[in-house]
């Protein structure tokens, strides 16, 4: 499904940062666009910054059962610092996830920004369905810890060769073997 994404600029708080960039809303179904003025008040602009088609797969329901919990049900945007030279713009839209998984998945590497932003009604509903039709629940199954032997004795893994004190592998107080 074709989803744009709505980035509103704002003056930036500190004298560091001269706009703060942050996504705000989501429209299911929307047409291609790229850095479309949406609105103006003052000096903040909101833009409809691109379209960009959300996928979902059976093998994720479970995530997105976790999305649609949430309070409110959200999806997520995922924001690159812009590479073009002299544009507008800080951030390019990089993608939309409905997978909160997924998107810590993105957050951890700390290098691109995740936006949460509200899912709306029409994607909760989409998305609600989809779960519905494929959601398979899967028993927890406990795995069981091998036996180990403890009867099994090493020394140490360390280069026979070398003297003891010197060796970082050989367990402490093993007796050298002597090489002849």
């Amino acid at each position: 499904m074709p989803v744009g994404v709505v980035i509103r600029r704002m003056p930036g708080v500190t004298r560091w940062a001269k706009w703060t960039w942050r996504a705000v809303a989501v429209l299911p179904g929307a047409e291609p666009a790229h850095w479309r003025e949406l609105r103006r008040e003052g000096e903040a602009v909101e833009y409809h910054a691109a379209t960009l088609p959300v996928e979902i797969h059976r093998a994720e329901t479970e995530a997105y059962r976790v999305a649609l919990a949430d309070d409110p049900p959200s999806c997520f945007v995922i924001l690159r610092p812009t590479e073009e030279a002299g544009a507008a713009w800080d951030y390019e839209v990089f993608g939309i996830t409905l997978s909160p998984f997924e998107a810590q998945d993105y957050a951890d590497s700390g290098e691109e920004v995740v936006e949460r932003v509200p899912m709306p009604g029409g994607l909760i509903a989409w998305l609600s369905a989809f779960v519905q039709q494929h959601h398979v629940e899967e028993p927890f199954i406990k795995r069981k810890r091998r036996e180990a032997r403890v009867d099994l004795v090493e020394e140490g893994k360390g280069d026979s060769r070398i003297r003891q004190t010197a060796d970082v592998y050989r367990a402490p107080g093993a007796k050298q073997r002597k090489l002849h």
